[in-house]
């Protein structure tokens, strides 16, 4: 017999080569499917109007009852979407539903910068739905569920929460997107659990939205634009600190299992 045989770990490291390609020409192929990537913007905007329907809802029904929703369940409700719609669609688009988290994926290297302008745009489309649905049924109760800084609180304090408190959502996201996290419901469950907490400390300063879209949407349909830019330029810098403080912990992204959980798998 001539040559030797092929050892085991030589035969898993070909297998290994070989998944791999393949799922990188799939990939690829994915990518330039036109129907694919309607399905991911739908679910965009999707997502992001359910989140802000429930975020911005809870404060103008809350003011159209006269305080029956309460601080603790508008808290809770958006990171209780959060969880359904990272089950429901996380495996179609990611379901970022935040242009922060966008941001923190592409700079992660988790997903390509061509697919940044459409994913904000489709966020930004949700919420805006969202806030317009809201302004004709209830008129303009709540001012459409805008975000504001807190009565005794600086326009400095809620900017500096909007950012730690962003910081920490992105973390938390692209932890959970990581090959040795756990992902799915697990993920969901992380990434509500850490929404809902957030509010609990931090609502009264900047009503915790930790995401521009849901504030631009309100905004944008309330016409009430104080102190807006710290909503848009708070969560975007945290965004930026957490994938710096993610590559000192954790290296460069990129890798396979993040890519999957950042852009989805629509089929």
């Amino acid at each position: 017999m001539s040559g030797n045989p092929a050892r085991p770990n030589d035969r898993d490291d070909a297998l290994r080569h070989l998944a791999l390609s393949q799922a990188q020409q799939a990939q690829a192929r994915e990518f330039t499917e036109p129907g694919h990537e309607l399905r991911r913007l739908f679910a965009e905007v999707l997502g992001t109007f359910f989140l802000v329907l429930v975020a911005a809802g809870a404060k103008v029904v809350d003011a159209a009852s006269g305080g029956a929703v309460g601080r603790v369940a508008a808290i809770t409700a958006p990171g209780l979407m959060v969880m359904v719609v990272i089950l429901f669609m996380g495996a179609t688009s990611g379901a970022h539903l935040n242009p922060a988290v966008t941001l923190g994926f592409a700079l992660r290297r988790d997903f390509p910068w061509r697919r940044v302008p459409g994913y904000l745009a489709a966020e930004l489309l949700g919420a805006t739905a969202a806030a317009g649905v809201l302004r004709l049924t209830f008129g303009l109760a709540g001012d459409v569920g805008t975000t504001s800084v807190g009565h005794g609180f600086t326009v400095t304090q809620a900017l500096v929460t909007e950012t730690l408190l962003t910081f920490g959502l992105v973390g938390t996201v692209l932890g959970a997107s990581s090959g040795a996290q756990n992902i799915g419901t697990f993920s969901a469950i992380a990434v509500g659990g850490y929404i809902v907490l957030a509010g609990l400390w931090a609502s009264p300063v900047s009503d915790a939205s930790m995401n521009p879209a849901r504030s631009l949407g309100p905004a944008l349909v309330a016409g009430r634009f104080a102190d807006l830019w710290l909503y848009v330029a708070g969560p975007l810098l945290g965004a930026v600190l957490a994938v710096g403080v993610a590559h000192l912990l954790r290296g460069p992204g990129g890798g396979p299992t993040a890519s999957e959980a950042a852009q989805g798998r629509p089929r």
